[in-house]
């Protein structure tokens, strides 16, 4: 397994606690499912500092928890061809992550980045604080691991919409859950 979408959140909506903290959410539920040979990184952009989530994914290929290979380099990873959709984006344990149209819905997975995988070049908050925000207020950039959906790239992994809050109920009422991506780099 290198890749995942996380089972839970932090549970403090988009409070990831920066990216060290969503660093560490990764690590510690890839080392309960039992892959605790590979550094974690989450994938998420940061625009102070500029981070771009596609730099932080190493070089492929990924494969996830099932053996399934999701993209073989950055270049397909994001691109219309890499394997991403809901039966191949699932969690760490293997379980497939409700989307749209299962109850609750949690196909919106935060990211805080462009189609490519970049930082947003803009005033709007797109990562709700850099990923320190639980308030009701802010956005951030999520996408549809289900690959299906509303919003400006419904079909889009990594950028669908904005959610309408940073708050856990905020993202719950979007189609999210505080989920997001997680990526061996080694």
């Amino acid at each position: 397994m290198s890749f995942f979408i996380t089972s839970v959140g932090t549970g403090n909506g988009a409070d990831l606690g920066g990216l060290d903290g969503a660093d560490q959410h990764c690590q510690m539920l890839a080392e309960e499912a039992g892959a605790n040979d590979k550094t974690w990184r989450a994938y998420l952009s940061t625009t102070s500092p500029v981070v771009n989530a596609r730099d932080r994914t190493g070089d492929g290929p990924w494969y996830n928890a099932n053996g399934v290979m999701v993209a073989e380099n950055v270049e397909h990873l994001h691109s219309n061809d890499n394997n991403l959709n809901k039966e191949n984006s699932i969690d760490e344990n293997g379980e497939i992550v409700n989307g749209r149209g299962d109850d609750p819905n949690m196909h919106d997975i935060l990211t805080g980045s462009t189609l490519d995988g970049m930082a947003f070049d803009s005033d709007e908050d797109t990562t709700c604080s850099d990923w320190t925000s639980s308030t009701e207020d802010g956005s951030a950039q999520v996408g549809h691991h289900d690959r299906t959906g509303g919003g400006e790239n419904p079909e889009s992994w990594n950028s669908a919409h904005g959610s309408r809050g940073c708050s856990q109920a905020n993202l719950q009422g979007t189609g999210g859950n505080g989920l997001f991506y997680c990526f061996a780099i080694d």
